[in-house]
């Protein structure tokens, strides 16, 4: 079953935007400092958002906050870019709703991360996302992160879930593996983002379209140029130039994994004075040494 020609690709340098909080004794959300983010963003050639996904501290908010912040970042962003909603949990029934909710909030997309704690079969995956493609019009990226959710949605049951559904267009893959990349690529059935940043230039080098990533809220235009290097018909200069950009980036990205994320993406996010680095419980701050160890990392890429 093809793909309806009306539904958009989500291509490029996407990045899974923070969600900032205030310091109030609620960690209530900062609504001006995400216009912020977003802004900064749209400013410096990032080519998508991804709201309300696991960097947005997504496991925390309420599904009021969910859909207020998609909708707010739809009414800021006026479709100079795709916004894509992050509506994953752990209850089909309650992503279904989601997602239905954050297309009447006006979201271009779906970011569906694999069930967690229940740790369906393969069967199961492809019944929930089958639920979930079915409840909505949107284009629907699938989310495969196993040390996040302890499932793994393997390369058949994508090939499955995408023969099934039309509007499933893409897969954010985080499995750790180049080789999951690549056998992903191979299947020709959506398009594969790269979920991790550590594997940006190789994920690119074998085929994937794109990067829905962590390290693009800090530093958009260097991961932007990094990721389009890679596009069909660049420059030859463009592709000369992505070993230096994952020389300058690495540090940085390695200084992110120190704690769990977005731990220390906050922490830097302050020290950029671009939100305050508050946290919801149960994530509490980053620990002084690798508070240390990242602002070298920062001061590495000039921020």
């Amino acid at each position: 079953m093809s793909r309806p020609p009306a539904l958009p690709r989500f291509r490029g340098s996407i990045v899974a935007l923070a969600t900032p909080f205030d310091d109030s004794p609620a960690r209530e959300v900062d609504f001006t400092a995400f216009r912020g983010l977003i802004e900064y963003q749209l400013e410096r050639e990032s080519d998508g958002l991804v709201i309300g996904g696991t960097t947005g501290e997504s496991a925390t908010l309420t599904h009021r906050e969910r859909i207020a912040l998609i909708e707010y970042a739809c009414s800021v962003v006026r479709k100079r870019v795709p916004v894509i909603a992050g509506v994953g949990s752990s209850s089909t029934r309650a992503t279904c709703e989601t997602a239905c909710e954050a297309q009447r909030a006006g979201a271009d997309g779906l970011l569906v991360v694999t069930p967690s704690y229940n740790r369906p079969g393969q069967e199961g995956l492809a019944a929930h996302y089958h639920a979930v493609a079915s409840a909505t019009g949107l284009p629907l990226v699938l989310y495969n992160v196993p040390a996040r959710t302890a499932v793994d949605l393997l390369p058949a049951t994508v090939a499955e879930i995408a023969r099934a559904n039309p509007t499933v267009v893409a897969i954010k893959e985080a499995s750790n593996s180049l080789e999951r990349i690549h056998e992903l690529v191979a299947l020709g059935s959506i398009d594969v983002l790269c979920g991790d940043d550590r594997w940006i230039a190789d994920a690119m080098e074998i085929g994937a379209v794109g990067l829905i990533g962590v390290v693009s809220n800090l530093v958009p235009e260097m991961v932007s140029r990094l990721v389009h290097s890679f596009d069909e018909g660049s420059a030859s200069s463009d592709r000369a130039r992505a070993p230096a950009f994952v020389e300058s980036l690495t540090p940085l990205i390695r200084a992110l994994g120190l704690e769990t994320n977005p731990t220390p993406l906050k922490a830097a996010l302050a020290h950029a004075g671009l939100c305050r680095g508050t946290l919801r419980l149960p994530l509490v701050p980053i620990r002084p040494e690798n508070q240390k160890r990242l602002e070298e990392a920062l001061a590495f890429v000039g921020l």
